[in-house]
């Protein structure tokens, strides 16, 4: 399922260009930076207690913490282009927990898969904001631990999924491990 109106790749594309922007953006002098939720590249919420997003700027770290999030997981490497050089300071520095699964993209692992699943297990009804690079490698994690873990329908996961894009490649095969019946999604 893709969202009304939208090509399946569309999605992909977006996500492709606006990571683009987010290096651009970086050079930009940090009173031109946005500070809202909204502006945060990619971001979704998908519940009153969880959000997603790609690379939060330091000022969109505020927000998050003004917006009632408790605690921030994050699963990109700290050498991808687009990382704050010391993320944890930042975020822990308002008061927030920190969890880092820094995830591979040419090679998400099941022992990733299963950190992420107990690091989310421990959450509780704490507000947690789930961010990567470009919401690309969290938004195939949610998908999977929404399905499998949380028992939520595959329709809505995916509409969720390809509001940021289609996986494909190594993507394509993750979020099929553990149970998705490929009949069932749209591809």
């Amino acid at each position: 399922m893709t969202p009304k109106g939208i090509a399946p790749w569309l999605s992909t594309v977006k996500s492709s260009i606006g990571f683009l922007q987010t290096q651009l953006a970086r050079g930009l002098p940090e009173r031109w930076r946005s500070s809202s939720l909204a502006s945060i590249f990619n971001y979704l919420p998908l519940s009153d207690i969880l959000a997603t997003a790609g690379q939060p700027n330091e000022k969109q770290f505020a927000a998050i913490e003004r917006a009632g999030f408790r605690s921030v997981i994050n699963l990109a490497p700290h050498g991808v282009e687009n990382a704050l050089p010391d993320e944890r300071s930042v975020v822990t520095g308002l008061g927030l927990s920190y969890v880092h699964i820094p995830v591979d993209f040419k090679n998400p692992t099941e022992a990733d898969y299963q950190e992420f699943c107990r690091v989310m297990g421990q959450t509780g009804e704490t507000k947690v904001f789930v961010h990567c690079a470009a919401n690309m490698r969290v938004s195939a994690f949610l998908f999977r631990y929404r399905t499998q873990v949380l028992g939520e329908s595959l329709a809505i996961a995916q509409r969720d999924l390809h509001q940021i894009w289609v996986p494909f490649g190594v993507w394509a095969e993750f979020i099929l491990r553990g149970g998705a019946d490929v009949g069932e999604l749209d591809q």
